[in-house]
């Protein structure tokens, strides 16, 4: 089969088309003809923090395609079923949380390929109203803003919600999310063009990197905020949270160190949650959440295979809105 292999510690430039050998399904797993793969800023870090730079490893972890084989102790599924691939692997429960999630794509080969092995737990029908492309790139994004907004934010319908570093994807989701479910939205950027695309989304209020958010025309106090960008922004936080308010981190685009006002914290008895991924009971939540408000993932570019260090480049310059697509077979 063709695949993306990476060898060496860096980033996609160490990135290569190769033909490798075509995986066998275990006992309890499935092979999955790939039409579809997404890129996560994960991919990224796993690249430059490799233990075994000096093997071959294919990277990815979100993906949606055909079984085409099915191992031995498989019932549930069958060869021909459309599906889309669950990349939290062994998280069964959303509080049974493990101490290192281990995730498709890394260390085990990933999805930047013609055909990935995966337990057959781990894969379930794909959404008939989604586009091939569309299914690849949901999986990883969706489920990391479905879990922040709801299991760890506990969002409300009657809640404000601020979302910061709009035009990422799992920002985008939670965005999506959270207006299907009633909340209102605030959304920060410090790109113009990502606000407006933001608000064509549904997004209630726009916020520039370079304003005053709290002081905003149209801002008021919100109950949740969801954070992806870390240190450069976490002092303007406080002021904007009701009482109670929660804080859920989910990455750090930025510093990973923050200021932190204990006195503000205990005073005003904020709470602070960090979220990383995402359960297989969550995963199955989320698809129903997409299922019942028909959420479309943003896909930003669909490109093929053999360019999927190009698509890597659009990541890093952290010029996309939305999610960017890997098409790997018609």
């Amino acid at each position: 089969m063709k695949a993306i292999v990476h060898q060496g510690l860096g980033g996609q430039e160490l990135l290569l088309l190769k033909n490798v050998p075509d995986p066998v399904p275990a006992h309890g797993e499935v092979t999955v003809r790939l039409k579809s793969a997404g890129l996560n800023h994960r991919d990224l870090f796993v690249m430059k923090d490799r233990t075994q730079p000096e093997l071959e490893w294919i990277p990815g972890s979100d993906g949606a395609g055909i079984i085409e084989t099915v191992g031995p102790g498989v019932e549930h599924v069958r060869a021909g079923d459309p599906v889309v691939i669950h990349p939290t692997l062994g998280w069964e429960r959303s509080s049974g949380i493990p101490e290192t999630p281990t995730i498709l794509g890394g260390p085990s080969p990933g999805t930047f390929a013609e055909l990935v092995c995966v337990p057959a737990a781990n894969v379930f029908a794909k959404p008939d109203f989604l586009t091939w492309e569309e299914a690849g790139v949901l999986p990883l994004s969706a489920l990391t803003a479905y879990r922040a907004l709801f299991s760890q934010g506990r969002l409300q319908t009657d809640e404000s919600l601020l979302v910061t570093g709009i035009g990422g994807g799992v920002a985008t989701y939670a965005l999506m999310m959270a207006k299907a479910a009633g909340a209102w939205v605030a959304v920060t950027s410090r790109r113009a063009e990502k606000l407006r695309r933001a608000a064509s989304l549904g997004a209630d209020l726009t916020l520039g990197n370079a304003a005053d958010w709290s002081s905003a025309p149209g801002m008021h106090r919100v109950d949740l905020i969801l954070d992806s960008v870390g240190g450069a922004i976490f002092p303007r936080f406080f002021p904007l949270l009701q009482p109670g308010g929660r804080i859920v981190s989910l990455g750090a685009s930025t510093d990973a160190q923050i200021e932190l006002s204990l006195r503000e914290l205990f005073f005003s008895q904020f709470q602070l949650i960090g979220t990383s991924m995402g359960s297989r009971e969550e995963f199955i939540e989320m698809l129903q959440f997409v299922e019942t408000h028909r959420i479309r993932p943003v896909v930003d570019s669909i490109l093929p295979l053999a360019d999927t260090p190009l698509a890597f480049d659009r990541l890093v310059s952290g010029d996309q809105f939305g999610n960017l697509a890997i098409r790997i077979s018609d």
